[in-house]
């Protein structure tokens, strides 16, 4: 059977394609509506109605994601964009459903780069079980964005009263990682190839769902966030400011990639303000963490406990291998802009 997709002329993005005209149509279904299929996503609607489950409270959150460059070793700003919403949701406790995306376009910007990223934006949609219901685009004028810009709205639904957050952390509770952190950092700054680096490094770019669920099923789990930019330490900051608590941690507990390591040391960074895009950050109680960690690694075997919550001053402090301790400041200057 012939291939009835609508196709595009064009090989670069015109400012005509946000015109509102026949080629933004010819856009948008060539690209965004083919790649989605999605059958409940009308692209001439103006506003979508969606089911409530009975029982269940509506969770939504919005990101916007800028990364340069666009495409990098394991994946590319489309499933980022994805990634990073879903995991916001079910670090919430929620089951992501629905999302809506309004693309912002560079004048100039590669017809095919634009295919790729958005047949890898609707693959991670559909391997995360949620549907692309509503969407914008718009065009602007060439050197007047990165590229492309992509914001996302998630929409999902979880059960009341699940009592997560910084109110339930109290001291003695164990601070876990699901794994090695700084990945997407790293990868994204090889994938820029500044500094005349080059490597192998992958974003460690993904859905955390499962390992979200899996928490959710452990007595005692506090608290949860994916630590995207400003990586792990600045999730540990807002903890600490937001329960005038301690976060005291162990360096030698922390799991880093001997190449993210390696990056680190020669051009000055902390792995530990780097950011993530697969990974959680769970604060459990002192008797839930052998359980939490456990099922934890079932899913993610270099998942870690990484630290402790003590009554004290609201500060971050690491214990070092060296058998010293420093306090890890909060984040000032973006080290590695663009990122997410």
């Amino acid at each position: 059977m012939p291939d009835q997709r609508p196709r595009l002329r064009d090989t670069h993005i015109r400012l005509a394609h946000g015109n509102g005209g026949r080629m933004m149509h010819e856009l948008v279904d060539a690209l965004f509506v083919s790649a989605l299929a999605n059958p409940d996503l009308d692209s001439h609607a103006d506003a979508v109605a969606l089911p409530v489950p009975a029982g269940r409270e509506l969770m939504v959150t919005t990101d916007g994601f800028t990364v340069q460059p666009l495409e990098f070793p394991g994946g590319n700003i489309g499933s980022l964009a994805v990634h990073g919403v879903v995991n916001d949701l079910a670090v919430s406790g929620a089951t992501p459903r629905f999302l809506t995306l309004a693309v912002i376009l560079e004048e100039g910007l590669e017809i095919a780069l634009l295919e790729r990223v958005i047949a890898s934006l609707a693959r991670a949609a559909r391997e995360c079980g949620v549907a692309v219901v509503a969407g914008d685009t718009k065009v602007v004028g060439r050197g007047d964005c990165d590229g492309m810009y992509i914001t996302v709205t998630g929409i999902g639904f979880r059960a009341p009263g699940l009592g997560l957050g910084f109110s339930a952390i109290v001291p003695g509770d164990r601070i876990l990682v699901s794994g090695p952190i700084g990945d997407h950092g790293t990868a994204v700054l090889l994938a820029r190839e500044e500094f005349g680096l080059r490597g192998e490094m992958f974003s460690d770019a993904a859905s955390v769902f499962a390992q979200a669920q899996a928490l959710m099923a452990v007595p005692g789990l506090r608290f949860m966030r994916d630590p995207t930019r400003g990586g792990l330490a600045t999730v540990l900051h807002e903890i600490a400011r937001a329960t005038a608590l301690g976060m005291h941690l162990s360096e030698s507990a922390i799991p880093v990639r001997i190449a993210v390591q390696s990056v680190c040391e020669l051009l000055g960074f902390d792995p530990l303000y780097l950011a993530c895009e697969g990974r959680i950050v769970a604060v459990v109680a002192a008797e839930a963490a052998a359980t939490a960690l456990h099922a934890l690694r079932e899913l993610a075997p270099g998942a870690a406990m990484i630290g402790a919550v003590r009554a004290g001053p609201p500060l971050v402090v690491l214990d070092t291998a060296f058998g010293g301790q420093r306090v890890l400041d909060e984040l000032d200057d973006d080290p590695l802009p663009r990122i997410c």
